[in-house]
C-alpha cells in the first residue's frame, strides 16, 4: 500500500519520516540524501550526508571546511540502508554525478527523480529509468508548451557569428557541457574560462572526463584577438557586464525570459520537458505521480483520468 505520508513538504524540504531524512534539504538536517550539487540543492553543513563521489567533490570544493560532517559515498545502484528504508542511486542524466533516489519501504517503490535531463551529454552519466510505484518528479519545464531543441543543433548557433562572444552559463554543470559541445561543433572558437568555473572543471577532469580544449580567462589575450573568442562567464558575472563592448552576448538556458534581449537565443537546458517527462512516467509505470519543484498542474490536467497526480508543492 503507498503511504501518502511517505514524504512530506516542510520549510526544510522532502522529508521522510519512515526513515528519518530529507532529500535535497534546504537547510543543515541531521541526515541529508542528496541528489546533486547544485546550491538550490546541496546545501552544507548536514551531519550526515549520502551521495555519489561527483557531489561530495562539488560540495567540498564549495563549501570547504563547512560541507557537512560524514560523507557516506555511494555508487550507483548500490542498496543503502537509512534507517528502515532501502536507497538506490539511480543515474539522473543532470549533471557529473547527479541522481534519481530509489526508496523502497515495506515493498513499495518510491523514485525521486531530482533534476533530470534524457538529452544526451558526454559530460556525465546517462539517466537510466527503473520501475517504481510512486514518482516524485520535478516540473521545471511541466508544460506542453515547452519543447527543448536538440543541444547539438544549438551550439552551431555560435558558428553563425565570428565575433567574440562573451557566454553566460551555470558554473557547473552546464559549463563544461557548453565547453565539450564547442569543441566538437564550434571547433574555430577559443575557449576562455572565467577563473570562478575552474575549479568544476577541474573535478570534471579529476572524474575522468574529457571537455576538450579551453584556457583560463586572460584580458589581454580577448583584447589582441577579435574574432572567434568564446568567453564563458557566470550569471553574476553576465548581469555586471552587461556593458561590455565588442562582444556578442548570449546566455545559454532552458527558460524563454532569460534570452529576452539576448543577439543569439541559445536554448540549451539540462531540464527534462513535457516530452521527457511525459516518457520518464510511460518507463517508470507509477500508480501514482508526486510532483515537484515547479508547476505540476499541466500534468495533473494531462492525466486527469488515467493517472493520480499530487502536488507536493
Amino acid at each position: 500500500m503507498i503511504l501518502e505520508d511517505f514524504i512530506v513538504i516542510d520549510k526544510i524540504g522532502l522529508f521522510c519520516k519512515y526513515g528519518n531524512f530529507y532529500l535535497d534539504p534546504k537547510e543543515a538536517v541531521k541526515n541529508a540524501v542528496i541528489s546533486h550539487a547544485h546550491g538550490d540543492h546541496a546545501v552544507g553543513g548536514n551531519l550526515n550526508v549520502y551521495c555519489t563521489e561527483a557531489t561530495s567533490l562539488f560540495m567540498l570544493h564549495r563549501y570547504r571546511k563547512f560541507a557537512g560532517g560524514e560523507f557516506n559515498i555511494i555508487d550507483y545502484h548500490q542498496t543503502f540502508d537509512v534507517n528502515d528504508v532501502k536507497v538506490q542511486f539511480i543515474p539522473a542524466g543532470h549533471i557529473l554525478g547527479s541522481a534519481m533516489i530509489l526508496m523502497e519501504y515495506m515493498g513499495i517503490k518510491y523514485l525521486y527523480t531530482g533534476d533530470y535531463k534524457l538529452q544526451p551529454d558526454k559530460t556525465c552519466e546517462p539517466v537510466e529509468f527503473v520501475e517504481a510505484d510512486v514518482l516524485i518528479t520535478e516540473t521545471t519545464f511541466a508544460d506542453p508548451q515547452t519543447q527543448h531543441p536538440v543541444a547539438e543543433a544549438e551550439i552551431l548557433k555560435l558558428n553563425s557569428t565570428q565575433s567574440n562572444i562573451m557566454l553566460g552559463a551555470y558554473a557547473l554543470g552546464k559549463c563544461q557541457r557548453l565547453i565539450s559541445l564547442m569543441n566538437e561543433y564550434c571547433t574555430e572558437k577559443r575557449i576562455l574560462v572565467h577563473y570562478s568555473m575552474l575549479p568544476f572543471v577541474k573535478i570534471y577532469e579529476q572524474m575522468g572526463i574529457d571537455l576538450g580544449k579551453y584556457e583560463i580567462y586572460d584580458r589581454k589575450v580577448m583584447k589582441n584577438n577579435q574574432t572567434n573568442m568564446v568567453y564563458m562567464v557566470p550569471p553574476l558575472v553576465f548581469k555586471s557586464y552587461f556593458k561590455a563592448i565588442n562582444v556578442v552576448r548570449i546566455f545559454a538556458t532552458g527558460w524563454k525570459h532569460l534570452q529576452t534581449g539576448q543577439e543569439i537565443q541559445l536554448y540549451i537546458s539540462d531540464h527534462a520537458d513535457w516530452n521527457d517527462i511525459i516518457l520518464t512516467i510511460e518507463k517508470v509505470k507509477p500508480q501514482q505521480v508526486w510532483t515537484n519543484h515547479g508547476n505540476g498542474q499541466h500534468l495533473k490536467k494531462h492525466y486527469e483520468k488515467s493517472l493520480v497526480v499530487k502536488l507536493l508543492n
